[in-house]
């Protein structure tokens, strides 16, 4: 069995190849069945999270993605998220690699928002703002740039001085890269709104929505996370990477179904329908979109696959 390190994966997964091929995973018969989430109790600290994701396409490769979410980790110098994913033969059952699980996870994630951005951004957008200062942001900002033609890019964090660190790092030629304090303002000019952080308490508010942005939402894995208010849920029309994952997890979209706020039938589209050109993705230029993930063990193969083939 191979083990596959976090550089290699990083290598092997450049966001131009990784959306291509998370389109046409979204296009394919991949069984993933909703994600096994166990609670871990923790002596005098927050509770932790075992994930487990599963995912085969049959005869070909059987999945697994192993993820363990420890909150107090930042205190003790560690990633909260931590893990492994091992892909074995779908003819056979026996292991073929085991390949570092955060770096992977971060990529297809990314790359996820980038596939959904490509049906659903305007092909003009330019100005990308980037809510979070965590792993996923430098992820998300060259995701986004691999789909459409960014130019500038805001960075806005609860910790301005992160927020400026990270602007600093990833300023370059080819677009610009600053941080703010001012997220209203930043929103308001934005045409790409990217936000990924653990928020319970919207940080996104519907009043401050243009025509014709996309608002791209990564962060909020539970149903007691929000990014985005009511009245950005009702501006906005809907997208989902799954269905069935967002209405059973996603705080941005389970809180508005269970309030009313927003019906089954007001989800506009899934990848699968958007890959597939069973439903439309924006239909207006001046049309605001939103787009909530919560990730999906297809996404998981799929980019386990590409690692494999290119090392």
């Amino acid at each position: 069995m191979r083990i596959i390190s976090a550089g290699e994966v990083e290598s092997a997964l450049d966001f131009e190849s990784l959306v291509e091929r998370l389109r046409q995973a979204f296009r394919r018969d991949t069984q993933a069945p909703l994600r096994h989430h166990h609670t871990i109790e923790t002596a005098g600290g927050a509770d932790a999270a075992l994930l487990l994701m599963p995912a085969w396409q049959p005869d070909r490769h059987i999945g697994i993605k192993l993820v363990t979410v420890f909150p107090d980790n930042v205190e003790r110098g560690l990633p909260a998220v931590m893990g492994a994913y091992l892909l074995l033969d779908g003819k056979s059952g026996s292991p073929l690699a085991l390949l570092d699980g955060p770096i992977l996870t971060v990529r297809r994630t990314a790359a996820a928002s980038a596939l959904a951005s490509d049906y659903l951004s305007r092909p003009d957008s330019e100005r990308l703002l980037m809510v979070g200062t965590g792993a996923l942001a430098p992820n998300l900002i060259h995701a986004h740039a691999s789909v459409r033609p960014i130019r500038d890019v805001l960075i806005w964090g609860r910790s301005e001085d992160k927020a400026a660190k990270l602007a600093q790092q990833l300023n370059r030629d080819d677009f610009r890269v600053a941080h703010t304090g001012d997220l209203e303002q930043a929103v308001r000019g934005a045409d790409i709104v990217s936000c990924a952080t653990l928020t319970k308490d919207p940080l996104i508010r519907g009043e401050w929505l243009q025509d014709g942005q996309h608002i791209d939402l990564v962060g909020g894995y539970r149903p007691d996370m929000r990014e985005a208010d009511d009245e950005a849920i009702r501006r906005a029309r809907v997208f989902v990477d799954t269905r069935q994952g967002t209405s059973n997890e996603a705080g941005d979209i389970v809180q508005p179904l269970e309030s009313g706020v927003l019906a089954p039938e007001d989800i506009a589209a899934d990848l699968f329908e958007l890959t597939r050109g069973e439903r439309a993705g924006r239909r207006f230029h001046d049309q605001i979109t939103l787009f909530k993930s919560v990730g999906t063990a297809l996404e998981d193969l799929a980019a386990a696959q590409l690692t494999v083939e290119r090392t």
